[in-house]
């Protein structure tokens, strides 16, 4: 039998270290497997499909109104898609669109639709600007608010995951490290 030649305070610290990585570990995981799925609702591409159609029926001699009104429904089901190219699209008619915007109702929803588009393509702090220029229009508009509390928890998040991954790179070196001091 061999008696182990490290001294106890190192064994101990090593210990000590490894429930701290097991710990660490553990609360990550369960930040990526606890519930926190966002609340925004998906769009089907048949859906889109069906939006497509009806712009395409609007364009053909509707009102004006109804064209808009087409585009609008299009542009909703596009930034709701699960599909990036879909999302994309919906932004670009959005942007496109947004100066036309007639009334400040108007302005909120393609404003609030293009958040949700920036957020469903990960860029969280456009999606934040325009959530805030919604409800600098309508202050207690509940899906912007809504939106903007989701927004923020996921920036929190991702930004709680990138301190974790330093923080576990660091605390792999410096395991690595103590391993060959203790070695030698």
């Amino acid at each position: 039998m061999q008696i182990e030649s490290r001294p106890f305070f190192i064994v101990d610290n090593l210990t000590r270290m490894e429930q701290l990585f097991d710990k660490f570990f553990d609360s990550v995981a369960n930040l990526f497997s606890g519930g926190g799925g966002d609340e925004i609702p998906w769009c089907d591409g048949d859906v889109i499909h069906g939006c497509e159609k009806e712009v395409a029926e609007a364009n053909k001699g509707d009102s004006d109104e109804h064209k808009s009104e087409s585009i609008m429904r299009l542009s909703w089901a596009l930034v709701h898609s699960r599909q990036p190219e879909d999302v994309q699209r919906g932004i670009a008619m959005l942007e496109a669109s947004l100066a036309n915007s007639s009334s400040p109702l108007h302005q909120r929803e393609k404003l609030y639709l293009l958040a949700v588009g920036y957020f469903r393509t990960g860029e969280y702090s456009t999606c934040r600007h325009l959530v805030e220029q919604c409800l600098e229009i309508a202050p207690d508009w509940r899906q912007a608010l809504t939106l903007k509390k989701t927004v923020e928890d996921k920036i929190a998040k991702d930004g709680f995951v990138g301190i974790g991954i330093t923080a576990s790179a660091v605390g792999l070196i410096a395991v690595g490290i103590i391993a060959a001091l203790v070695r030698r």
